[in-house]
């Protein structure tokens, strides 16, 4: 996944279609078995699947970033732009997370704080040119005015000519006091949510005027992290809801921090688990918010570490964590994540597998000394630095990123399928202690016979080096918490590369009810024979819609159910091009049920929330008793106690028995039963989409 990719090596519906049309159309595509003539015999013990026609969105220039600070007199060293490069990393944020909202640009100061000598924001675009990256910068909201943000555009590029894209209006302004904490610096009087919103508008108005091309990004909370679902005081909802309220129209991207804060090594990496579902929570938002306008909103995520202080941040198992963390927010839809940061500071020291752990958050060291141990040599990589190495070795920027997925809990994989028809493979052994082979399959993908390029990061190596010849297109071994890329070729004249139509454009959904989605998109270059729409399922794919033109209508669906789709065109000769942008929406709920449920967060603290629901039998019969069905969206989620109802759950599935005094729901909605309880959530909090009342799915409703 990204980015600018080092050498390992040479490398080269419609209304919905009939049944049996469908049934043909399936068998012109086999997408539950290898493209190549027969499957090898398994030799491993865990088996990976890479998905050639499942696309999770194109890798983006600014994919891999970094962040920079003004107190880093090392930051401007040629030596890190040097290791930037070799990484590929496409990102630098300035001027340096909370430092952010005490910066003056102008006259370089910091009022508070410390600024280091040649960190000022000329020096800072040198390593930004010499990296060939793009700046993300933040303005100051905490003591600056749009006045003074509008200037820095003008300064950048206007007078210098930086062509500077990405604007933050601020950085963690969620933490300056208002929900109780205040770390970030903010001199307004008011330190409200609705504040901040104001400003932003005021901010991006200020700083469009003097260019219209830069991109404004407003700050969140990431959802199921604190505060996340807190409402202050005096405040009418919670940072996120009431922010993009009156800002998703004035915005070009939004910026969220993820750190899991789980302990170091296996923790920190079982917490990746939670990122897809908190991602699809801000896209939730935005298309709530933002409505037609969310599709053109990206989401960054500026700062991303293990923990925010005292952990094993220098050790192996953070280098496994950058690469994991990282590549599965730019699969669930970050255009940008940013690692925080370049240079920090030695912090608890501690051993980790019998490895030095110097507790420092940076990405190379900066010499510092916790009592009499010492850190390595200034700009020494640590292994975060590794692991996003890896990741940048993977791929290219407009590379494909494809679902992957693997048999065992210990292997991880990420793919993405490359501009010459190659495909990237990224391995990970989360293990401390056993070696694991990987049995490699492939679905819309056929390996050719020369072997792939290998470059590995493994205990004992140091750092990402080549090891070609050590692996084939079909097994491969993998040490204890190592990370291997492998670049399998494909065979000559066959997949997306072979095909004489291009990629079909992003879809979107035009119109979504209970059981059908209208989808259009784009058409491909080239002279396309039909187009097909295959939805995700894991690591397989299913045809539900094909049409000759650029939309279909899909039919038949369940009520409350997420779709994940991408579009593909197939030429005149059946071959299939790349898939589309992926698009994911969920269907609706009955209009003519015969009740309605409303569920209703009312109260949250990040992990943990209050819920109120009210059932309605909105028929023309009475109900003497009643049950109501749901599942949780998140394997995170839970009802801890409630009231005015009896709530049984087996995992994810929750079943509600009325109370002893609304047991009697009176037709027509004559009368309504209410009940509520206390919930926890481990990452993200959605709403349940589908509740069945007695077996009826019900209308929701609020």
């Amino acid at each position: 996944m990204l980015f600018r990719r080092r050498s390992a090596g040479p490398r080269r519906p419609l209304a919905a279609a009939a049944p049996a049309v469908l049934a043909v159309l399936a068998a012109a595509l086999p997408l539950s078995a290898p493209a190549a003539a027969a499957d090898p015999v398994p030799v491993g013990d865990t088996t990976v699947t890479v998905n050639a026609n499942a696309g999770l969105g194109t890798v983006d220039p600014a994919a891999l970033g970094v962040n920079t600070a003004i107190w880093d007199s090392a930051m401007n060293d040629p030596q890190v732009a040097s290791l930037y490069r070799d990484a590929g990393i496409g990102a630098l944020r300035y001027p340096g997370g909370s430092y952010a909202d005490i910066y003056h640009w102008a006259d370089h100061t910091a009022p508070g704080g410390y600024v280091a000598p040649g960190t000022g924001f000329d020096a800072f675009m040198g390593t930004v040119r010499a990296t060939g990256a793009q700046p993300i910068l933040i303005a100051n909201y905490g003591s600056g005015t749009p006045q003074e943000a509008a200037d820095w555009v003008r300064y950048a590029n206007v007078t210098k000519g930086y062509g500077a894209k990405y604007w933050e209006i601020g950085n963690e302004i969620y933490g300056n006091g208002v929900y109780g904490s205040g770390w970030e610096n903010d001199t307004h009087a008011d330190k409200s949510p609705d504040q901040y919103a104001r400003e932003v508008k005021a901010y991006a108005a200020a700083m469009k005027a003097v260019d219209p091309t830069v991109k404004i990004g407003a700050v969140l909370t990431m959802p199921g992290n604190w505060p996340d679902g807190i409402v202050a005081a005096g405040d009418s909802g919670d940072w996120n809801h009431t922010v993009l309220a009156a800002v998703a129209h004035d915005v070009d991207f939004v910026s969220v921090h993820w750190y899991p804060n789980a302990g170091g090594g296996e923790q920190a990496l079982a917490a990746v688990r939670q990122l897809p579902g908190e991602l699809r929570e801000v896209r939730s938002l935005l298309d709530r918010y933002a409505g037609a306008d969310s599709a053109r909103i990206g989401i960054a995520m500026t700062e991303v570490n293990s923990d925010s202080g005292n952990g094993a941040l220098t050790s192996r198992p953070n280098g496994l964590f950058a690469a994991e963390a990282m590549s599965t927010a730019l699969e669930n839809g970050v255009f940008s994540v940013d690692w925080w940061d370049t240079h920090n500071g030695a912090g608890p020291i501690t051993t980790v597998n019998g490895e030095t752990d110097y507790g420092d958050m940076g990405l190379l060291s900066n010499g510092s000394c916790t009592g009499s141990v010492c850190e390595p040599a200034v700009n020494t990589p640590f292994a975060p630095y590794h692991g996003i190495k890896a990741l940048g070795a993977l791929g290219d920027p407009g590379d494909t990123m494809l679902a992957s997925g693997a048999s065992g809990p210990d292997v991880s994989s990420h793919a993405v399928l490359r501009a010459d028809g190659d495909l990237g493979v990224l391995l990970l052994n989360r293990s401390p202690a056993t070696t694991h082979t990987a049995d490699l399959r492939y679905l819309g993908f056929t390996p050719g016979t020369a072997a792939p390029a290998v470059q590995r990061w493994a205990p004992g190596d140091p750092g990402l080096v080549d090891a070609t010849g050590t692996a084939t297109a079909a097994s491969v071994t993998l040490a204890p918490y190592s990370i291997t890329v492998l670049t399998v070729h494909a065979k000559p004249g066959t997949g997306s590369s072979a095909a004489t139509v291009g990629t079909p454009g992003a879809p979107r959904a035009t119109a979504v009810d209970a059981t059908t989605a209208t989808l259009s998109w784009p058409a491909a270059t080239g002279a396309a024979d039909r187009y097909e729409v295959y939805e995700q399922l894991g690591t397989t794919v299913q045809l539900i819609g094909s049409s000759t033109g650029t939309s279909t209508t899909l039919r038949n669906l369940p009520p409350g159910s997420r779709h994940t789709v991408n579009v593909l065109a197939r030429d005149q000769a059946g071959r299939l091009s790349r898939p589309s942008a992926p698009l994911t929406f969920t269907t609706g709920t009955p209009d003519d049920s015969t009740c309605t449920v409303s569920y209703r967060v009312t109260s949250g603290w990040g992990n943990g929330f209050v819920a109120d629901v009210v059932v309605s039998n909105t028929g023309p019969a009475d109900l003497n008793g009643w049950t109501l069905d749901f599942d949780w969206p998140s394997a995170g989620q839970s009802v801890g106690s409630w009231w005015n109802a009896d709530i049984a759950a087996t995992g994810q599935h929750v079943r509600v028995t009325n109370g002893r005094d609304n047991a009697r729901l009176a037709p027509n909605g004559g009368t309504s039963a209410e009940f509520g309880f206390v919930g926890g959530n481990n990452g993200a909090n959605p709403s349940p989409t589908v509740f069945r009342l007695n077996g009826t799915v019900c209308r929701t409703i609020g």
